[in-house]
């Protein structure tokens, strides 16, 4: 060993004698050293050098407990080193045999634990050659890497030396350990300390000269090449004004007039009245009075049907009266208490009509009602700019509630005006405050005596109008533009209208400013700021309760009091908790005082509910004093004291220092009064500031009196209360729970004290001190203190999301259980369960008698209906329906049944969709009898739909509306046969040119099954029926279903068959056909009744039963140019089929639509008379199928002056919403049913459907103004989840969230409308703003703001279960990924309205927690959980920087140690499998939810990331995008280019970045291999998610498949389309679409998109948080890594060079990829650059730097792109002389060249093919899986009949379907094969299954029981 010394064999070998100074004899003058060394040198023969280590350690000093805490000690003290040298002189001067004295070593060496160079000192050679394993380049490891030393001490040599390294803002320091006097003699004294010494390590100057010069060279010639490329193309010139129409001129021109008499066809309505329109907009006064009589002639016919229809209502329930016990009452129709008694002559009574209309017209006008009361009680100075007649106001409102004594045909003219304003305001229908102010005018400023005589009422249409045209021009709310009237003003909506109607403006003005890009996390934080902070009371009162819980540190939560005695912490925590709450309300309250000032100048000085006032005002200006006083009051009177060390384990400590007797305690409310007392006066104040306002906007019903009788009074919401109160007490007592055992003891050990040794809240947190790397004021900029406090701040940060989210998921599991037990209570159990037989039996059955007691004498009619409903859809066989109808004793045909003995049904031995159909039926029947959910008595004779006493005229009537777009109504026999090629599975042309056009198309099918074959894979079954059913009936010759399906293939079947195939697919898919048959099984139930036939039969000319349903289907584009000839012909088909159905067409007549409708409506106009040409633009136009014509006939036409969606781009109004509204108008129920493209109906559910309806109104009530609700929810079956694995998915998200969630909302008051199928009070919608609202931006989920609407009036919106209606959802992976997207977008859009500013604000204390889960908490518990994924990940970096690794984590007792991040879609399976477990059984449960675990765990945590990503983007952008999802079959192929444009920017780009920070981290782990690493299997698991699922969901992945994906794909990504500048603008235009070509055009679109559109505010605000960022890295990297960057600034000069080549040269290829090589080939010149840094000792030993810096430069280098396009588009702004057409074009191109010179595009390019790549292997992965084990991946994503066909063929064209090769004629018993002659088994020679319209067949001989 000594040899080691020897450097040449003639020199006598020395001894290295190396001590290791003991840690606790540190600074001691230990004399163990001395004699140790004596003795040593006494016995050595050879001469030797003494080498001693000093350490810099800190142990035990303040903390003795805490052993893991050991700190590099930072004191001065040179005795630590001069000592030792004292006993060496000593020892040298007695023996003269050492000849050196050597302190180990100058400055610590980081890397000496696992490659130092020297060894500690041990007892032999073998021992001192071990390396210790533990250390690294960046931290020190002060655990593993020690070497025990005697008995009482250890060695850690990384902490000798005399000078400490460390680094600082890019510098290299160190910091001696010493002070000045070390080197002046061992009797030195003095003591004055040296700085730290910090310089950088300076890059080498030639080649960073260079670099620079590159780039300025490169940079000036492209921008003259720019600026001389402008000027030739654009020149200089002076800005253009803009266009704009004048207001004035249109103001001064003549007003047209036209007067129209009212002339209904019922005398008594007539009075002689007349309606006057006058306009500026008409041509001549003969064109204003044809407009008028248009309008008035429809909307005239409506309201008188809807007078005769409740007529008959009121002589229904006088019959049932009369036939039922008496029961004293008080009726509307009686006489009014003013002018009569119950006791006067019927003489004196009103007619049925009179009754009818006093009805119509209270429910008609009954919002303006409302207004009058309102504004009335309002103080009208600042309410209205001129003051409204009081007097009149109350007195119009009067003659609404109390109008039994006025005239009956003013009332009607009264409702009829108001009608009229409605259809001829068009969108002003979504504005009724507007309609009601108008009205009011009207009304005041007619002409006319009442008494005596007719009443003129004059409509101004310009007022009418006021603010349509200015959103036509302008809705973009972020923006201000010139608008007519010659001011620049921010874009209007229909929010803006209404108000100016509720703040009696004259002209409508902005009321409101929406939030602006990142704004609305102000509006977020403002509008729930309530239940924010009642959550951060929990999580405090949580933390209270930890400080006593033993589950943290020793010394913080150990012996600090009980919950009632507190002492220590819990003492300080009770004071430091009002201060921190005192502060959070001065800020929050600050903040809300100036945004709503802002948010709401524009309507300061009115009145409007929302509105600040003074009262507003000065209660949160005292909130803010209150809290500003409280806190200062509190901090004044503070007693915080310190817990000292030797309390951390015993309450006694050292009893005669009495060091644990907390003296505060003695005294106890003396020192928390002041604490508590502002914790009282905290909570009034909450309280009382935030009390249930009442109404919230305006009351929807007038009368207090009425609301109460409809269970809306104040008993019943204080019942509520309780109810809410209860049920959040114990969610948030949960949420304490998981807080104080699993969130705080995450932070165990790490806080800033103990940790880093920052003292910063001094002795407010009650912690001793304790010295760290952050206790020296000079180490407070070093990397370690940085990282330090980073560590522990970033562990709060996601302590404290998750504390706002744990509160979700325990949301979630209160609803699986209280929705449980409330589906139990409502009798849910086993509700779909078809193991429970079903007895029919007539007398004795027990679903025979409820059967019986619900529908009456009539029930085995109905139960025969509804089994050849279920035949006639194919879901059973002929044979099946026999039985079934047998089981009840009756027969299929018109003769008795006659046969063998009835008998149970075992639901078990029918097809899986029937037979939970019908078990559903017979378990919703107990339902009716119900009379607390029906709010009536049940009496089978008079109320049973076939009852002896029944009357048609108690059916209420209703309107189902179908608003439809572009989808498939029925789809083509092309699609049917197409699919099966491969080149169906690539992207098409919208052109229909095969390989010509764009090919953005998605693919029509699979390329493996033509689609009607993937279909009959799916319902084999179903299929088979059909073919049985075909044959059966005639239409085909075998009834072989593989035969049926060549004969379709190869046309050779009839068109009729053809019909049927086409139907029969479009009732399995989501389909325009399947929505309106479905829609129509209500009409057919009630056509079915033996009264309904009766009553109809007195009108031959009326369709059975139009007067009790009418089905609209609002066709958008039908024939339009935007929609499609083959949708067009299937609609015609439809309503060929359905021509004695009560359907009709509503359609948008505007340019564009086809000559031919054109001259259709022209036609009807002209018959009418009145009409000249050119009188109209566009118009809506119903019509109905024309039997006699063969052709469509117009039946009402309203023509219109505006388009239905106003707007221009991106901020056009709601679709849907508008084409809704397009129907309503025509509307002649007295409720209404929306329904979406995607539902259908059972026929069994129709026939429930009037007992549902009689919710709204039940038959008890008297008063029959006032509806118990005004929306009705109820279940919804997704039958989407029988489409594979997407599917089910998503088939079990919406049928949970529609069934166990909507009734624990209903349960908490706070469920909104979410969608259809919910029915709606018909008045209701036309009176209040519509069935949804369409304003641009705010309204995208336009459905829940009808639920806002129903909300803010106190008004209701139950949820039963009685009632079923199908719905379908996304059964592709891309679909189901846009629909997230779009409703994710939608709630960003929720926070920016009004709306719900105003909920928020007054909808009460606790319903406010309700209110957020209701409204956005899931998309914001999203968007939390993945930034906690983000901040995980940046943890653990920050972990492994300050040297903490899991290791260590875990001897603290941290909770980090391990992984806790879960995912939140899989929450979702436990209301799931209650549900499951409530209707099905526990077996099925538990087979459903646990067998689809895998692909939901998939499929949940990429759509969770889904929603996170479009939430930011809209957060970020400001617009709302509605996703057409198109809706397509579950076998679509996904196209890796589709897959990639979906993704690229949502998931991908994520991935990769939390990949890269996974990849540092465990690099930076690495280099401290003692510390451990976490696997962080969840995060990756998520990352690995997000890449590969949508692989994984496509569907059948074949070779050859593959082959064509990987070849379009890599076209897609080198393709060269839209690199050309021309191309810019189609560029930009493909992007907002989605039909971008190649990966340029794809991210240049984004760039440009984001670069034009953001608000400057927010790329202002993106600049600083990144600058802000790079900042922080800077600090909290150390140098050694910080050093490479230069070499990255060399790679980018050369890159520079070779990109402005690419642009010079036309955008060549070769350059952009030699752009590429530019960066690899730098790392030959590096050395050049930082020296031997680079490859010292070996380059692999420096990749850690080179890749952590190389991912830094690539962030430094897109903030620098962000500060040149920033620059650009403020440049581009202030040259305001040159013309605005060149404005766009110049940013455009400052975006295209910034694309590729700062390395955007290659980096793109760099992913794409990694993730070309990760799809290659994934899809070959899984093609294996398919080829080799039996098609497992074909039956996980899609079903058994597709897996169990023999790979490479084709479904059905070798073989039947497998479910007849294995019933074999025996599942579903012998039912399965239908009987093969016609006749047998009591079927008759027609098909008794039969009951569509096909040759004029009745639906049904329930007549016969007459």
């Amino acid at each position: 060993w000594s040899s080691a010394f020897s450097s040449d064999g003639r020199i006598p070998a020395k001894w290295l004698l190396s001590f290791g100074q003991p840690l606790h004899a540190r600074g001691v003058h230990d004399r163990s050293f001395l004699y140790l060394l004596h003795n040593i040198s006494a016995t050595m023969r050879q001469r030797a050098v003494v080498m001693v280590g000093t350490q810099a350690l800190t142990n035990g000093i303040l903390n003795p407990i805490n052993s893991v805490n050991l700190q590099e000690d930072f004191d001065v003290d040179n005795g630590r080193y001069q000592t030792p040298f004292k006993d060496y002189m000593s020892v040298s001067s007695e023996f003269g045999n050492l000849d050196g004295f050597v302190y180990d070593e100058w400055m610590d060496d980081w890397d000496r634990g696992a490659r130092g160079p020297f060894f500690v000192a041990a007892k032999t050679v073998e021992a001192m050659q071990e390396n210790c394993p533990n250390g690294g380049r960046f931290d020190h490891d002060i655990h593993g890497c020690s070497r025990a030393v005697c008995s009482d001490g250890r060695i850690y040599p990384e902490f000798f030396g005399l000078v400490g390294s460390s680094s600082r803002f890019l510098q290299h320091c160190i910091h001696p350990r010493f002070s000045k006097g070390l080197f002046d003699g061992p009797e030195s004294k003095m003591t004055e300390t040296i700085d730290m010494r910090c310089e950088y390590m300076a890059p080498a100057l030639p080649c960073m000269t260079v670099a620079v010069g590159l780039m300025a060279l490169v940079l000036a010639i492209q921008v003259l090449s720019m600026v001389r490329r402008w000027c030739c193309k654009e020149g200089i010139a002076p800005r253009s004004q803009p266009q704009c129409e004048n207001a004035q001129s249109q103001q001064d021109a003549e007003a047209r007039s036209g007067c129209v008499e009212i002339r209904p066809r019922e005398g008594e309505l007539c009075g002689g009245h007349r309606l006057e329109l006058f306009s500026t907009r008409f041509r001549s006064d003969d064109e204003a009075a044809w407009w008028l009589s248009t309008h008035v002639s429809s909307q005239t016919a409506i309201l008188e049907r809807q007078v005769q229809v409740e007529q008959k209502a009121t002589r229904a329930l006088k019959t049932r009266k009369q036939l039922r016990p008496p029961v004293i009452t008080k009726s509307r129709c009686s006489p009014s208490p003013a002018g009569g008694s119950e006791s006067d002559s019927d003489d004196d009574a009103p007619s049925d009509l009179a009754c009818a209309m006093h009805v119509v017209h209270r429910r008609a006008l009954e919002g303006f009602a409302a207004w009058c009361d309102y504004i009335a009680g309002a103080d009208l100075t600042f309410v209205c700019p001129h003051k409204l007649d009081v007097r009149c106001l109350r007195s119009f409102a009067r003659s609404v509630e109390e109008n039994t004594t006025r005239p009956t045909s003013l009332l009607f003219a009264e409702a009829l005006l108001l009608r009229t304003m409605e259809s001829m305001g068009e969108q002003v229908i979504s504005c009724p405050e507007r309609l009601s102010f108008l009205l009011f005018h009207i009304l005041q400023g007619a002409s006319g005596d009442e008494e005596s005589g007719a009443v003129t009422f004059s409509i101004d249409m310009d007022k009418l109008h006021d603010g349509l045209l200015q959103m036509h021009k302008h809705t973009n709310p972020y923006m201000r533009e010139k608008m007519p009237n010659g001011k620049w003003e921010l874009g209007l909506n229909f929010d803006d209208i209404n108000e100016s109607g509720l703040q009696c403006r004259d002209q409508v003005a902005k009321t409101y400013k929406e939030p602006a890009s990142v704004l609305v996390l102000i509006d977020l934080i403002l509008c729930y700021r309530v239940p924010f902070m009642i959550k951060m009371y929990s999580f405090a009162i949580a933390g209270y309760i930890y400080l006593g819980s033993q589950r943290g540190d020793d010394i913080t939560t150990s012996h600090n009091g009980s919950l009632w005695a507190p002492k220590w912490l819990r003492i300080n925590f009770i004071q430091y908790i009002a201060l921190v709450d005192a502060a959070t309300w001065m800020a929050l309250e600050a903040l809300l005082v100036i945004y709503v000032s802002w948010q709401r100048w524009p309507s300061l000085g009115f009145r409007s509910p929302g509105i600040p006032g003074l009262k507003w005002f000065l209660e949160h200006l005292f909130n803010l004093c209150f809290s500003a006083l409280g806190g200062f009051w509190v901090y004044s009177e503070q007693q915080f004291s310190r817990k000292p060390w030797a309390c951390a384990h015993s309450d006694i400590g050292d009893p005669s220092l009495r060091q644990c007797v907390d003296e505060r305690t003695h005294n106890l409310w003396g020192v928390l009064r002041y604490a508590l007392v502002y914790w009282a006066c905290r909570a009034m104040v909450l309280a009382l500031m935030n009390l249930k306002q009442a109404p919230i906007f305006v009351f929807g019903t007038p009368l207090r009196e009425a609301r109460a009788e409809s269970g809306r009074g104040c008993w019943a919401r204080m019942g509520l209360d309780i109810h809410v109160y209860l049920a959040w007490m114990a969610m948030l007592g949960a949420c304490i729970c998981i807080e104080v055992y699993m969130l705080l003891p995450s932070m165990k050990g790490l806080d800033w004290t103990t940790t880093c040794g920052m003292d910063l809240l001094g002795g407010i947190a009650g912690l001793p001190q304790e010295q760290g790397v952050c206790t020296q004021s000079s180490q407070m900029l070093t990397f370690k203190c940085v990282t330090c406090l980073s560590t522990v701040l970033a562990g709060w940060v996601l302590v404290f999301l998750g504390a706002l989210v744990d509160v979700y998921f325990i949301f979630y599991l209160a609803a699986s259980m209280i929705g449980g037990v409330m589906g139990h209570r409502r009798g849910l159990n086993d509700l779909k369960n078809p193991t429970k037989p079903v007895d029919l039996r007539e007398g004795s059955g027990r679903e025979a008698l409820i059967f019986e007691r619900t529908f009456g004498p009539g029930w085995q009619q109905i139960w025969k209906v509804m089994v050849k409903g279920l035949c006639q859809e194919s879901l059973i066989s002929p044979n099946q329906a026999a039985g079934l109808v047998h089981a009840a004793g009756i027969s299929m045909g018109s003769e008795p049944h006659r046969g063998q003995a009835q008998k149970p049904i075992n639901l078990t031995r029918f097809p899986r969709l029937a037979a939970e159909r019908l078990a559903f039926f017979f378990q919703s029947l107990k339902w009716v009898e119900n009379n607390k959910e029906t709010g009536s008595a049940f009496d089978t004779a008079t109320d049973a739909l076939t009852g002896d006493g029944f009357d048609v005229g108690s059916i209420p009537s209703l309107t189902q509306i179908i608003p439809a777009y572009n989808e498939v109504v029925i789809p083509a026999v092309d699609f049917l046969k197409a699919g099966s090629d491969p080149e169906d599975a690539k992207n098409g042309s919208p052109d229909d040119q095969p390989g010509l056009g764009d090919l953005t198309l998605p693919p029509q099918g699979d390329g493996v099954n033509t689609n009607l074959a993937f279909m009959i894979s799916q319902f084999p079954d179903e299929w088979c029926f059909l073919a049985k059913r075909l044959h059966a009936e005639g239409l085909i010759e075998t009834g072989e279903s593989q035969g049926l399906y060549h004969s379709f293939m190869k046309d050779r079947l009839n068109q009729e068959s053809i019909n049927e195939i086409r139907l029969w697919a479009c009732l399995r898919m989501q389909s325009v056909a399947k929505t309106v048959i479905g829609a129509l099984q209500y009409g057919r139930a009630l056509a079915s009744l033996p009264k309904i036939r009766e009553h109809y039969a007195q009108y031959p000319n009326k369709r059975i039963p139009e007067d009790h349903v009418e089905v609209i289907l609002a066709h958008q584009t039908y024939g339009h140019s935007e929609g499609s000839e083959e949708n067009d012909e299937a609609s015609r088909l439809l309503l060929e089929m359905h021509a004695d159905d009560a359907l009709y067409l509503v359609f948008d007549l505007k340019q564009g639509s086809s000559v031919e409708l054109w001259c259709m409506v022209e036609s009807f106009f002209a018959s009418r008379g009145g009409y000249t040409p050119g009188a109209f633009e566009q118009a809506s136009v119903k019509c109905q199928w024309d039997k006699a014509r063969r052709g469509l006939r117009v039946v009402e036409v309203l023509p219109r002056k505006f388009p239905l969606r106003l707007g221009q781009g991106d901020f056009k109004t709601q679709g849907k919403a508008c084409n809704q509204l397009n129907g309503l108008r025509f509307a002649n129920g007295h409720y209404v049913q929306a329904l979406d493209c995607n539902m259908g109906t059972f026929i069994g559910e129709g026939f429930k459907v009037p007992y549902v309806l009689r919710m709204f109104m039940p038959l008890d009530k008297e008063d029959r103004t006032a509806p118990r609700c005004r929306y009705l929810g109820f279940r919804e079956f997704i039958f989407t989840g029988r489409e594979g694995a997407v599917g089910k998915c998503h088939a079990a998200a919406e049928w949970t969230f529609g069934t166990i969630y909507q009734r624990f909302l209903s349960g908490l008051g706070v469920r909104m409308h979410y969608g259809h199928p919910d029915l709606v009070d018909g008045f209701w919608a036309r009176n209040r703003g519509g069935m949804s609202k369409s304003s641009p931006v705010v309204n995208l989920s336009e459905d829940i703001f009808a639920g806002f609407n129903v909300r803010m009036r106190e008004e209701a919106s139950p949820h039963i279960d009685a009632l079923e209606f199908e719905k379908g959802r996304e059964a592709t992976f891309n679909a189901a990924s846009n629909f997230f997207s779009k409703i994710s977008g939608g709630s960003i859009a929720v926070l920016r309205s009004r709306d719900n500013h105003l909920l928020c604000e007054r909808i009460g204390l606790v319903h406010s927690l309700s209110f957020y889960f209701t409204s956005v908490a899931f998309y914001v518990s999203n968007v939390l959980v993945d930034i906690s994924i983000y901040l995980y990940v940046v943890l653990f970096i920050f972990f492994a920087l300050a040297g903490i690794g899991p290791g260590q984590l875990s001897a603290l007792g941290s909770t980090f140690a391990k992984e806790w991040i879960l995912a939140m879609g899989l929450v979702a399976l436990v209301p799931q499998l209650v549900e499951m477990v409530l209707e099905y059984g526990a077996i099925r449960a538990i087979r459903e939810v646990f067998g689809g675990f895998l692909s939901a765990t998939f499929f949940f945590i990429f759509q969770n990331k889904n929603i996170a990503s479009s939430m930011k983007e809209g957060a970020a952008t400001g617009i709302a995008r509605y996703l057409f999802t198109g809706r397509p079959q579950a076998n679509q192929h996904q196209t890796w280019k589709d897959i990639y444009v979906t993704y690229w920017k949502s998931h991908y780009k994520p991935a990769f970045f939390v990949i890269s920070s996974y990849f540092i981290y465990r690099i930076l782990a690495a280099q401290s291999s003692g510390n451990g690493r976490l696997p962080m299997i969840l995060v990756m698991l998520s990352c690995t998610s997000w890449l590969i699922t949508p692989i994984f969901f496509s569907p059948f992945p074949r070779w050859n498949l593959i082959r064509q994906d990987l070849h379009e794909f890599n076209g897609f990504i080198t393709g060269g389309a839209g690199t050309v500048e021309a191309d810019i603008p189609d560029v930009v235009a493909r992007g907002k679409k989605g039909t971008v070509r190649s990966l340029y055009e794809c991210g240049l679109s984004n760039e440009m998109s984001f670069w034009t559109e953001s608000q400057l505010f927010m790329l202002l605000l993106s600049i600083l948080v990144k600058a802000a960022t790079f900042f922080f890295l800077l600090v909290a990297l150390p140098a050694e890594i910080l050093d490479f960057l230069p070499i990255f600034l060399v790679a980018l000069s050369f890159s520079w060079v070779v990109v402005l080549g690419y642009f010079i040269a036309g955008q060549n290829n070769v350059f952009l990829v030699l752009s590429f090589l530019a960066w690899p080939a730098t790392a030959l010149l590096a050395h050049y650059v930082i020296g031997d840094r680079f490859g010292h000792p070996d380059i692999w030993t420096r990749m850690p730097e080179y890749i952590i810096s190389m991912a830094l430069f690539l962030f430094v280098l897109g903030i620098a792109k962000d500060l040149v396009l920033i620059t650009c588009r403020g440049i581009n702004s202030l040259l305001s002389c040159l013309s605005r057409k060149g404005d766009t074009g110049r940013m455009h191109e400052c975006i295209r060249v910034c694309f590729v010179y700062f390395f955007v595009h290659q980096l793109q390019f760099i992913e794409a093919y990694i993730v070309l790549l990760l799809n290659l292997l994934v899809a070959t992965t899984l093609a294996a899986v398919d080829k080799f084990l039996c098609n497992a991946h074909t039956w996980l994503v899609l079903n058994s009949e597709m897996a169990r066909t023999k790979y490479g063929e084709r479904y059905m064209e070798e073989n039947s379907t497998f479910f007849e090769r294995d019933c074999g004629g025996s599942r579903f018993g012998s039912s399965c094969w239908p009987c093969q002659e016609r006749g047998q088994d009591g079927l008759s020679s027609d098909s008794e299954c039969e009951v569509g319209p096909r040759q004029e067949r009745e639906v049904s001989d329930v007549g016969s029981l007459a």
